[in-house]
């Protein structure tokens, strides 16, 4: 039986993932094997040393302490892409929003309570609507920075707007690259990107290498009639440097998930509450991920979607199935093999990768393993945590 305590309010979605049979899911489960949340933080909480996995239903995880989990062996899953859909429709309504003043016009029409006679403000609409005319997004130029799931999205639905699209990401997977349209130019850097785009949007990570990747410099280079969508993460824009940009004139206009006090009441920025991926669809979508994820990992081993770990997959051949954990250092995997040998465990198939540094391993063997072993392996100097399937 495999015990998960909950933090938040989880999608029922996701939590039907788990088989009532073989798994325990509460909030209040003293020993947990899995931790699955939304927004809680960890920062400040100690979990129990039965903890081996965290499973965050959403992109996100800045609310978990993952080097520290690192250390101990407790591997971080995401959901990179369940909430993707959402944020794309959001991310399109910004556009549209920001190249036509339809929130200005909106509240304008809200502003005539005093009104009382129809063909009065039909009159009155007819000649002010004018103020809130704005351009069509069709053959204006998006510039896509960062190509994963929801840029590679964005990139493709603009083409089908009219919209000559352009991207730049210096690390753009396979898989990515599969789901992107050949229409979409590649940049080879931002600048480049910057200097051509009519609209930007933003869909990098928020990591050291990406804090204020918008700032003074970068600004500077762009049109004076550009206008920026960040729905990625606060710090990838310097909210002081943009600003500047919109009081000088640099750029046009800025459109945010992610408002700041600095940014208020002004007429050139659009921000809205940090909704990008409040949809009853993505938090059904990230639960349901998130939940298989844990459930492959503490009945299989295999990880999938880790920030801290490897990917990592193996098909089950029979037998016991050992993983473990270890410093990503030479000779520790030969020690654990001479174990398996010293016991007489044949191993009938195993795999072994290693991220920045830790390493991985999920080892198959005939026969059954004891606690005397699983001891002996454990004890194996930069062996952090073992596992017996």
């Amino acid at each position: 039986m495999y015990n998960i305590r909950t933090y938040n309010a989880i999608s029922s979605k996701g939590l039907s993932r788990f088989p009532a049979e073989s798994y325990q899911v509460s909030s209040d489960i003293a020993d947990p094997d899995g931790v699955l949340l939304r927004s809680q933080k960890l920062h400040s909480e100690v979990l129990p040393e039965s903890v081996v996995a965290v499973a965050r239903a959403g992109a996100g995880v800045n609310n978990i302490p993952v080097a520290d989990y690192t250390e101990q062996g407790i591997v971080v899953f995401n959901t990179p892409g369940a909430n993707a859909n959402a944020v794309k429709e959001l991310i399109v309504a910004a556009l549209l929003m920001g190249s036509r003043d339809i929130y200005g016009g909106m509240n304008y029409v809200q502003s005539l309570t005093e009104m009382t006679d129809s063909a009065e403000m039909g009159k009155l609409l007819e000649k002010e609507k004018k103020r809130f005319a704005g351009g069509e997004v069709q053959g204006k130029t998006l510039g896509v920075v960062g190509l994963g799931a929801i840029g590679s999205m964005i990139a493709n639905l603009a083409l089908e707007l009219g919209m000559q699209v352009i991207g730049y990401d210096p690390a753009i997977s396979v898989e990515a690259a599969w789901q992107l349209s050949s229409n979409v130019e590649r940049m080879e850097n931002l600048e480049a990107l910057l200097a051509r785009a009519d609209f930007i949007t933003l869909h990098v990570p928020a990591i050291p290498a990406t804090k204020h990747l918008i700032n003074s410099k970068t600004l500077a280079g762009m049109k004076s009639t550009a206008k920026i969508l960040n729905f990625a993460r606060e710090e990838i824009v310097s909210t002081d440097d943009m600003i500047a940009a919109l009081d000088k004139g640099t750029v046009a206009g800025y459109i945010t998930d992610f408002p700041t006090p600095e940014l208020l009441g002004r007429q050139d920025v659009l921000l809205m509450p940090h909704i990008g991926a409040s949809t009853e669809e993505a938090e059904e979508n990230c639960a349901v991920m998130a939940a298989d994820q844990l459930m492959d990992f503490l009945e299989n081993g295999n990880i999938r979607n880790s920030v801290n770990y490897p990917q990592i997959k193996m098909a089950r051949n029979g037998g016991a199935r050992i993983t473990f954990t270890n410093k990503n250092v030479p000779k520790i995997l030969g020690s654990v093999l001479s174990l398996l040998a010293d016991s007489n465990l044949n191993v009938v198939d195993m795999v072994n990768k290693s991220r920045d540094d830790i390493a991985y391993n999920i080892i198959d063997i005939e026969g059954e393993v004891d606690d005397s072993l699983k001891a002996s392996i454990a004890a194996v100097d930069g062996v952090v945590r073992v596992r017996i399937l």
